[in-house]
């Protein structure tokens, strides 16, 4: 993607990189977008670096990704639904998302509450707290989530194996 400037037609959501920390973009303000994946954009914003999350990306006059869960209005957590969200959050720097990438190693799900052990691909990945951001943010949009936890976690540490052989092929890994 070409990077380009646009300007926040309205108040935006994000979370600064690489901290995670949640922040907002005011409406009016002039961000570069630097790239998109996975449906996130990272732009730089009065020189510094957050992510927008494509289901907020009207916000920035872009077109929003829309993320649709079935709602069976029983006030039960699926994990199916849970796995469709983690499908949709990508690594920054792989176009994999991070459930073929083989970062999620367990999803818990107590009532409503839901806790997601994941590790990174190197224990020094400078994204990780905006990965979990990500998946925070994208699980809580599951129906019936009303808190989303994430355990950082690096045993067993990840390696390439853990992918699926689809993401391996995507990524060029697979011989």
């Amino acid at each position: 993607m070409e990077r380009r400037m646009v300007v926040a037609q309205e108040a935006c959501p994000a979370r600064q990189v690489p901290s995670g920390i949640p922040t907002v973009i005011p409406a009016g303000t002039f961000v570069t977008i630097n790239q998109a994946l996975g449906g996130n954009y990272t732009v730089t914003m009065n020189g510094n670096m957050v992510r927008v999350d494509g289901t907020d990306a009207a916000a920035l006059g872009l077109e929003a990704e829309e993320i649709v869960f079935e709602n069976h209005d029983d006030g039960i957590v699926r994990e199916e639904q849970i796995r469709q969200a983690l499908r949709t959050i990508y690594d920054p720097e792989i176009p994999i998302n991070l459930l073929d990438l083989g970062l999620i190693y367990g999803i818990k799900i107590h009532a409503t509450e839901v806790v997601i052990d994941m590790t990174l691909t190197a224990p020094t990945c400078g994204m990780g707290p905006v990965l979990i951001s990500d998946v925070k943010y994208r699980v809580a949009k599951v129906p019936n989530v009303t808190k989303v936890s994430v355990e950082l976690v690096f045993d067993p540490p990840w390696h390439r194996d853990m992918m699926t052989e689809e993401a391996q092929l995507e990524a060029g890994l697979f011989f």
